[in-house]
């Protein structure tokens, strides 16, 4: 999946996510309030949408089970029937290998809550930002053909926006501080990376294991 020129450029995107990660929780880490930034950025959010409530949980809904279950299933659907095994993999396994990292790790481990809730790294916008770089990660083919190349660009600056737009909708809602979602954004996007990076890897292991293991011929 991650070939040639785009492994190149995954590597400092990657450690860019973890570094994001790593600062944010050590800078926030048992906190129970906003700093500077999330005060700014969430009264300015919660003010935009003060007529317009309603439509808060809409704009979450895409960071929700069912929906990601949905996406990922059909994604997993069109890898295979592409024959892309591989791509199938990354599709079934990102969301919920997010969803354990936020929720029963990184969460406990930082510690910040809003509202009593423990809420850093935002689970919504870290799950719809999953999707946005899985899809972005098997779109991007340079190989493939150009006449398809806007549109695979279209689809994957969609699934950005919608990201975007599941972080307006969490912060309006109260649900997260700003810096939350940065968070999230920094997890969904690594924990894809990372992913790919394995799943690479994973064929070159086992030939080299069986190589080991196979039995000299005698």
């Amino acid at each position: 999946m991650l070939r040639d020129a785009r492994r190149t450029r995954a590597r400092p995107l990657l450690a860019g996510c973890v570094i994001v990660i790593a600062a944010l929780g050590l800078l926030l880490r048992d906190q129970a309030r906003p700093d500077g930034l999330d005060a700014v950025v969430d009264a300015a959010t919660v003010a935009s949408f003060s007529g317009h409530r309603g439509i808060l949980p809409w704009l979450a809904l895409p960071g929700s089970t069912v929906p990601l279950i949905a996406v990922s299933a059909a994604v997993a659907v069109g890898c295979l029937i592409a024959r892309r095994p591989n791509g199938a993999v990354l599709a079934v396994t990102a969301v919920p290998a997010t969803a354990f990292l936020d929720d029963a790790v990184l969460k406990h481990l930082i510690d910040r809550t809003h509202l009593g809730q423990l809420s850093f790294p935002s689970g919504h916008t870290a799950s719809a930002m999953t999707l946005a770089t899985v899809l972005g990660i098997l779109l991007h083919d340079p190989a493939r053909r150009t006449a398809t190349r806007v549109a695979r660009a279209a689809i994957v600056a969609v699934a950005c926006a919608v990201t975007a737009l599941v972080a307006a909708g969490v912060i309006g809602l109260r649900w997260h501080y700003f810096t939350d979602t940065v968070g999230g954004v920094a997890l969904g996007a690594g924990t894809v990376l990372a992913l790919a990076f394995l799943i690479d890897l994973a064929p070159v292991v086992l030939h080299r294991f069986l190589t080991v293991i196979r039995p000299l011929p005698g």
